[in-house]
């Protein structure tokens, strides 16, 4: 059998930071056309492989190619059983094991489709998918989808939606000796952050799964010059929101978080930058629920967003399964081990051939 952590360390050694992808592609490409029973189909960096044996179901298998942008780790290393670097967990071991499939699995019980797809960690209009979606939809056509996403070899149900939004607070500019004749944008975006720091999260249970909500703020901007009271600064805010919301709920939830500290009559905006609705549990389907038994662990909820909802909004039941740990996505720390690998192979491969 091949050595699915050292073709995850051959994955891991190609970059593929979002938009970069064509190296990757032409490695898969090349290991997709030697296998006789697929019919492979690239588009720009998406690459679809399917069987057509006349099976009256079609699963589809995804995983995204790109990274997160390296953090000292753009090289893999291997350490026992243990591998390091980026992607390593999300998700290029979930794409180890979906080639391994793709070119060893040859009679399937079901036709299969794998797909290999770019920028999905980046803003959603450059995601993959939804280019295959708009130039050839029939590629993606299927009964069920599994998709790689890290899971540590656990089912985790649907996921969570993420929006941003650019809120902006307006001052009055001043000499920094004499601050009482402006008002500070920056100060008041520390009352702000105050409130952000302090957020309740919701956790709501749905379908036995528990989410998890979230508010961070991921950047911020404000100042002038070393002697002037600055009267504009800016903070953009993440909400993770759990699939029981949809983004017009979520939007209104950050806005009432913020609370006095947002002052429309001042001069405060916001905007929104970004929106990812998320998906409800969904393992009703025979394939998705044979998933779920061949785990013997209940599902969990999946906590970040993931292209499940792309399947959602498309009439596709879709679940969460891969290999990696999502706690170490976009970390230094980013690593994944043999047995969470070997786990994913095992399970996937007889769900396929059972």
């Amino acid at each position: 059998m091949t050595d699915l952590l050292a073709l995850t360390a051959s994955l891991v050694d190609i970059p593929s930071v979002s938009k970069d992808e064509a190296a990757i592609t032409a490695w898969l490409e090349a290991e997709l056309r030697a296998v006789p029973w697929l019919e492979v189909t690239r588009v720009r960096n998406s690459l679809v492989a399917r069987t057509h044996l006349g099976r009256p179901q079609r699963l589809l298998l995804a995983g995204h190619t790109d990274t997160v942008p390296v953090n000292g780790n753009a090289e893999a290393r291997i350490e026992g059983d243990t591998l390091w670097g980026v992607g390593s967990t999300d998700m290029k071991s979930g794409l180890a094991v979906q080639l391994e499939l793709a070119r060893t699995v040859s009679e399937p019980a079901v036709d299969v489709t794998y797909v290999f797809y770019e920028c999905e960690e980046i803003a959603a209009v450059h995601n993959g998918l939804r280019m295959l979606l708009a130039e050839h939809p029939e590629l993606l056509a299927a009964d069920a989808a599994i998709l790689g996403e890290g899971t540590n070899a656990l089912v985790e149900a649907g996921c969570q939606g993420t929006l941003r939004v650019l809120v902006t607070l307006r001052g009055e500019r001043a000499h920094s000796a004499r601050p009482w004749m402006g008002t500070n944008a920056v100060h008041r975006l520390g009352r702000l952050l105050d409130r952000v720091d302090g957020y309740r999260e919701r956790q709501p249970v749905l379908s036995g799964c528990t989410y998890r909500e979230a508010l961070q703020a991921v950047a911020v901007t404000g100042g002038v010059a070393g002697n002037v009271v600055p009267d504009l600064a800016t903070v953009t805010l993440n909400h993770r929101y759990a699939p029981d919301r949809d983004g017009d709920e979520a939007l209104a939830h950050v806005l009432d978080v913020l609370g006095p500290t947002f002052d429309p009559e001042a001069g405060d905006t916001w905007e929104l930058t970004d929106r990812s609705d998320g998906a409800m549990p969904n393992l009703e389907h025979p394939l998705l629920a044979s998933l779920v038994t061949a785990t013997s662990e209940p599902p969990l909820a999946k906590l970040g967003w993931t292209d499940v909802a792309f399947f959602a909004a498309h009439g596709i039941p879709a679940t969460n399964y891969g290999p990696g740990d999502p706690s170490l996505a976009h970390t230094a720390q980013e690593r994944v081990e043999r047995s969470r690998i070997e786990r994913c192979h095992h399970v996937l491969r007889a769900l396929l051939t059972g």
